[in-house]
């Protein structure tokens, strides 16, 4: 079988750096440049880290795990890779755009393949306006948090909160809050993927709020704007017979 020309990349671990190596002995390492698929190495903190390192390549990437999680990951087999490779199936994740606004009036952005979310940055209960599409739908919600998840992301930190969990393929958002005091009975939300999310912090100063785009964190911030973006494809590949969206859906059986 023709070997297609493959970057690999691996977690710091000691397990990840011996898999490199091996990996690398058996199959060779091509620059980034010229590769045609990228085969990552490591737990799904490492592939979050990956794609975003990695998105302006715009090449498929293979996990393979040897990390203690692995949801978005493959198993880890030295054996057969290419054949695993030219078997197995794509899917293209669309991740979501953060805007934020400061207190001190700064602006920044950053993608998130899970979640946007928000939390109280002290022990004061955060206080947070909601707007979709422009429209008010929670005038204000007290809670530790808020976020927005993808349907990849939704099985995360979204479903430790008790959001919902959504198979690929919905075209929807979850829109779940984090230990809500009110409203009492407001639970979250499942938004159409082309829903524009608004929070705004009330009283800032005082209960001052943070926000997170998977791992990229922004303090203090009194504006953030969710939406996701399209103009961005995450290319996955998942061995055919345990495929991504049979993960989410085995997720709400156990």
């Amino acid at each position: 079988m023709t070997s297609p020309r493959i970057h690999f990349v691996a977690s710091p671990s000691d397990n990840g750096q011996a898999a490199l190596a091996e990996m690398t002995r058996r199959y060779g390492q091509s620059e980034l440049a010229g590769a045609e698929v990228i085969v990552a190495i490591g737990g799904d903190g490492f592939m979050l880290r990956t794609l975003h390192r990695l998105t302006g390549a715009r090449l498929p990437v293979y996990g393979m795990k040897t990390g203690n999680v692995g949801f978005l990951m493959n198993r880890y087999e030295p054996h057969g890779l290419l054949e695993r490779l030219a078997s197995a199936e794509e899917v293209g994740l669309h991740p979501l755009k953060m805007i934020v606004e400061t207190e001190s009036g700064d602006t920044s952005e950053a993608l998130a393949i899970n979640e946007v979310s928000l939390l109280r940055q002290t022990n004061q209960a955060a206080h947070i306006r909601i707007a979709v599409n422009d429209t008010v739908k929670v005038e204000e919600l007290v809670c530790d948090g808020v976020l927005v998840s993808t349907a990849a992301g939704s099985t995360a930190y979204n479903f430790s909160v008790r959001g919902p969990i959504l198979p690929l393929g919905t075209d929807a958002l979850a829109l779940t809050p984090i230990s809500p005091f009110r409203p009492r009975r407001w639970r979250g939300a499942v938004l159409p993927a082309s829903a524009h999310v608004t929070f705004d912090v009330l009283d800032p100063l005082k209960r001052s709020v943070s926000a997170t785009a998977d791992a990229y964190e922004v303090r203090n911030v009194v504006r953030v704007q969710v939406h996701e973006e399209r103009g961005v494809t995450l290319r996955m590949l998942f061995d055919e017979e345990h495929s991504l969206e049979e993960r989410i859906l085995n997720e709400q059986f156990l």
